[in-house]
This record gives C-alpha cells, sequence and structure tokens, in this order.
C-alpha cells in the first residue's frame, strides 16, 4: 500500500497502527454491533501478540467476534470444538506413515493458523488444553523431537461458559496467565439486539464478510506497537500495580511477571490504536481489570466472604497512585 512508505515518524506510525484499527473495527460492527469496547480490546490483543480468553453465557457472539476478526485481517482461520474426547494431535498435528515412500509425514493441526479459535476450552481435558502452552507462550510447536515455528500474526481465541460446570475442566493458572485478557460481551441493550434481528433476517453478514487490512498490515502494525515509548514513572506504575497483587492479605497467588509485560504491551498497543506515540497512566488504569484479574487466585477466607478478583483489583487502581504525568511530559 502506498501509506505504509510514509510511516516515518513515531507519530505517522501511531496513526498508521489508527488507520489500521479503524477500518477494522468498522468492518467488524457490520457483523458485531454495539460492542466496540469489546472488539477495541480484542485488537488491542491482536497488536500486542496477546491471546484472549472470552467467558460468557453461550448466544453472544464470542465466536462470531473471533471469526469476523479473523475475515477482516484476511488470514488464515482455524476453528476447534473441545470436547473431552479431543486429543493433543487433534490441535498440533501428528506424524503418518506413507506407506508409498516409508516415511513419515507431517500434517498440521489446526494450531498451524495465523487465528485459532478454542470453542469451550473447558471441556477439553487437562492434556489437551497443555498442548496449547508452547504454542501461547513461544509461538511454536514441538512433536516428535521436531520444532515448527507458527506463522504471523498468531492470536488464540478461547472460549468458556461460566455458568455450567458439569463435565469440565477448569483452567489451570498456568494455561490463564497465556490469555493476555480476558473479556466478557455482555448482554446487548434492546435497540442494538433489535437491530440484529433485521440483519440476521436473510443470512448471517460475517459470510459475507471482506478483509479490511492485509496480514501484512497487521505484523507491521504489531512492530509499531513495540516502539511506542512508556515514560519511566509509567512503567513504574505498572510494576506497582502488579507487586500489589502479590503481597495483598487476601490474594494466595498474585499476577506473574508474564502479567507485567501484558499490561506493558497492551497499554502501547491501547496509544496507538488512539493515535498516540506515547502511553498515559489513564491506559494502564482501563485495561488493567481485564488483564489481572482472571490471574489471581484468591484465599478461602476470601471466597467466602463472596469478594471477587474483580472487586479487589478495582481497590488496587483506587490505592496504588497513578503518575500525575500530563502528555507533554509522557510523550518526552
Amino acid at each position: 500500500m502506498a501509506h505504509q512508505q510514509q510511516v516515518v515518524s513515531p507519530k505517522e506510525a501511531a496513526q498508521f497502527v489508527q488507520e489500521l484499527c479503524r477500518r477494522l473495527i468498522g468492518n467488524i460492527e457490520t457483523v458485531v454491533i454495539g460492542k466496540r469496547p469489546v472488539i477495541t480490546s480484542a485488537l488491542v490483543c491482536l497488536l500486542c501478540e496477546g491471546h484472549v480468553l472470552l467467558e460468557d453465557v453461550p448466544g453472544v457472539a464470542k465466536t462470531v467476534l473471533a471469526k469476523s476478526i479473523a475475515k477482516s485481517v484476511g488470514c488464515h482461520f482455524q476453528r476447534v470444538q473441545c470436547t473431552p474426547d479431543l486429543l493433543p494431535s487433534d490441535v498440533t498435528g501428528v506424524s503418518i506413515f506413507n506407506q508409498k515412500t516409508a516415511e513419515f509425514e507431517f500434517r498440521p493441526g489446526p494450531a498451524f493458523a495465523n487465528i485459532l479459535l478454542a470453542d469451550e476450552l473447558n471441556r477439553a481435558t487437562p492434556r489437551t488444553q497443555s498442548a496449547l502452552l508452547e504454542c501461547m507462550a513461544e509461538g511454536q510447536i514441538t512433536i516428535d523431537t521436531v520444532t515448527r515455528r507458527l506463522a504471523r500474526p498468531f492470536m488464540v481465541f478461547a472460549t468458556q461458559n461460566p455458568i455450567e460446570y458439569e463435565g469440565t475442566f477448569p483452567l489451570p493458572e498456568a494455561q490463564l496467565d497465556r490469555f493476555a485478557m480476558r473479556l466478557k460481551m455482555g448482554y446487548p441493550d434492546e435497540a442494538t439486539e433489535l437491530a440484529m434481528l433485521e440483519r440476521l433476517r436473510a443470512h448471517h453478514p460475517v459470510d459475507n464478510l471482506k478483509p479490511a487490512v492485509s496480514v501484512h498490515d497487521v505484523v507491521q502494525a504489531q512492530a509499531v506497537v513495540r516502539q511506542i515509548f512508556v515514560h519511566d514513572e509509567v512503567r513504574a506504575y505498572i510494576l506497582k500495580l502488579v507487586r500489589a497483587t502479590r503481597g495483598h492479605a487476601e490474594i494466595a497467588v498474585g499476577a506473574s511477571p508474564r502479567a507485567s509485560l501484558a499490561l506493558f504491551h497492551a497499554a502501547q498497543a491501547a496509544a496507538a490504536i488512539r493515535g498516540f506515540d506515547y502511553v498515559l497512566p489513564d491506559f494502564v488504569k482501563l485495561l488493567a481489570p481485564s488483564i489481572l484479574e482472571h490471574r489471581l487466585m484468591l484465599k478461602p477466607e476470601t471466597r467466602l466472604n463472596q469478594r471477587t478478583t474483580a472487586q479487589i483489583v478495582w481497590e488496587l487502581l483506587e490505592s496504588v497512585p497513578a503518575p500525575a504525568l500530563k502528555e507533554k511530559a509522557c510523550a518526552s
């Protein structure tokens, strides 16, 4: 694209990302309406090379959101319906002996995609869930001692139903920690649901969705995001928030260093999406709940008191002082 040659200064680079996301959001909203904050958060994850756990009741467009993003980027999309009989090789791939050549041939699984949707991940057994650990953390898959790199961009969308636990296997902390964000779609309001009934009257609009950007554009935007400036005081604020979870009286296990990195890179992406070439403390505060809540393990007595991780993260955001930096200072 001609405009890619004009990306030279940090401000112009951020504006390139902003325009790319504007096109993506506009395209996705032809299918998923009334959910711009969730769409924006999912794109933040895409740009900071993170993964998304969509946790909500059935029928609120979790799967449609993942498919819409994949189609809008024009990338390779694969879906895995997780069930207790799903094997790790059903996700990662398997080597099959070819009798004609007398050699083993590798058949790649659905994980060899740009965007992988693991639908109802908590219905898969722990053994199968663990098949995603390496690819989510390192962007590669090792099978039969051979390590294969995954294409870029690579992103996992996983869904789970938070109200039905029969026949499910709760995701372990190591798995949850690999998701940059946990998002909830929520029910649509009345006007949005009425518009949805009209749009889906004849066919589903996702079937006709065309790419709005290219895979190359997304990879370039990911590189731009990593260059967004983060002031030392904003870095310190991120660490104070994360470290405050580790010594909290009501938390058994606090957020890991991976959470610090996720919050750092997500803040960079959130800044770029808004056209900023620097990170404001407000971006950190905006993203902290979706990045930290699912990573915290509460003490048993905390759960008995009906306290939630959402309440604790909110209290930390109130108690940990954000740096009083003006925009000019953040950009210096």
